[in-house]
């Protein structure tokens, strides 16, 4: 799907445009080939470039070439197909030149949102610079959200493990650490290229601009140690409950082995004085329950032994 959005005249909102023109903001989601190919024609865009954000493994990494500059950072995404949220990463391509600014991804991202619905001051499409730190600043903040969602969502399944201990909560654990580890490398990988972008002389910087760059490396940073700090509490928590379980099914496997052995003092007694073959007290009318006494006089030590021993 293409969006193409231009600044209304008169006012600081954008506004839909039917056809693409120059200084316009063009928004691809996982674009057909015939939609990459008109728009490659109408801005003189390379087709690699537009193609590159549309590999899913594609790495975060920034290139200017005949005065296009190419942008991959790594943005959070939310896949709600299963019984629960499963976060992941996704690349998105940030291609710009002279006269259009255009924007890919597989998919439709919340990134980009606030600069529709009006919710980013000092947005406008024709200061280029200014947008792109503004995209990378929402990405840094995107990533600090779905961090503090991920970790309530921890918080919770850690509460419900503590009082029963199901696969469903610790295949939720497994996909928030697998998720904690693409938000972890990605993070680093968007450092780097935000890193860059202060060196490279094809991007032209502004003095007014410098702050929201500024701002985005410091909430990239953040996000990176937030990452890194729940991913060692989730590796530790995941570590914690696989002890915990081991643990529980030794005290299991205890208690049915001293359940066996009680079981098994009676079994053997009254196997033996079952055979068809002469035993003591066949004749007595008391012979039933000397048996008996006898095996619960055997049976009430052992299971004061294993009491004390803690086997039950």
């Amino acid at each position: 799907m293409i969006n193409v959005y231009a600044m209304r005249k008169g006012a600081r909102d954008v506004e839909v445009s039917d056809e693409i023109k120059e200084n316009c903001w063009i928004n691809l989601e996982n674009p057909s080939d015939k939609e990459i190919e008109d728009v490659c024609t109408k801005t003189g865009i390379q087709e690699e470039m537009l193609k590159a954000a549309l590999d899913e493994e594609e790495r975060a990494r920034i290139e200017t070439e005949d005065g296009t500059t190419l942008i991959i950072v790594d943005i959070p995404i939310i896949n709600d197909e299963s019984e629960w949220y499963v976060y992941s990463t996704l690349p998105m391509g940030i291609i710009y030149n002279e006269k259009y600014f255009v924007t890919v991804c597989l998919r439709e991202t919340t990134v980009l949102g606030g600069f529709l619905s009006g919710r980013v001051r000092n947005f406008d499409i024709n200061k280029k610079t200014r947008f792109l730190y503004q995209i990378l600043y929402g990405n840094a903040i995107k990533f600090l959200h779905c961090l503090k969602q991920i970790d309530k969502t921890s918080n919770r399944i850690q509460q419900s493990l503590h009082r029963s201990m199901k696969n469903k909560e610790l295949i939720q654990l497994l996909d928030l650490e697998k998720a904690l580890v693409y938000f972890s490398t990605s993070l680093n990988s968007n450092q780097i290229v935000i890193e860059r972008i202060k060196l490279i002389s094809a991007i032209k910087h502004y003095e007014d601009d410098n702050d929201i760059l500024d701002d985005v490396i410091v909430e990239n940073k953040q996000a990176i140690e937030m990452a890194t700090i729940y991913r060692d509490i989730m590796s530790g928590t995941m570590d914690a409950f696989a002890s915990i379980i081991s643990n529980n099914q030794n005290i299991v496997m205890k208690l049915l082995a001293a359940m066996t052995i009680c079981l098994t003092i009676p079994t053997v007694i009254f196997s033996l004085w079952g055979m068809n073959v002469p035993v003591p007290f066949q004749n007595s009318p008391y012979g039933f329950w000397v048996v008996i006494i006898s095996t619960v006089a055997i049976l009430v030590p052992v299971i004061i032994i294993m009491i004390k021993k803690n086997m039950f």
